[in-house]
């Protein structure tokens, strides 16, 4: 295996809409929008936690699927549900989520209602 932080364990969206409570350190800036990373260092046994600020008025960020392949249904479903675009992904097309599906269901502006879903079908099933 390669050296350094090799693995992408997980990859998520975060709305703080509303939320002024949180801690972050003093010099960041807080944003509404926070993706989150967790990366993994197979060869020495360690962890990183990378959160990154995303602006509400322009909520994207640099794909990390050319560095981790495993990243790219992560920042699909990252952009399904939150609206964060992530610049460069090779398929940018929704993973979860209907064609024509209007809204991100995560945001916490999110209209709830009974609406019925139809996901989409898994090929080959």
């Amino acid at each position: 295996m390669g050296e350094g932080y090799n693995v992408c364990v997980d990859l998520c969206g975060a709305d703080h809409l509303g939320n002024e409570t949180r801690v972050l350190p003093s010099a960041i800036e807080p944003e509404r929008f926070e993706l989150v990373v967790n990366l993994l260092d197979v060869s020495a046994r360690r962890r990183i936690r990378i959160r990154v600020q995303i602006s509400e008025t322009n909520p994207s960020v640099a794909t990390i699927s050319d560095i981790h392949p495993g990243a790219e249904a992560m920042e699909r479903e990252t952009n399904d549900m939150f609206g964060v675009c992530f610049e460069g992904h090779p398929d940018p097309t929704p993973i979860l989520l209907p064609d024509g599906w209007e809204g991100h269901p995560l945001r916490k502006d999110f209209a709830m209602g009974r609406i019925p879903v139809q996901f989409k079908a898994v090929e080959g099933r």
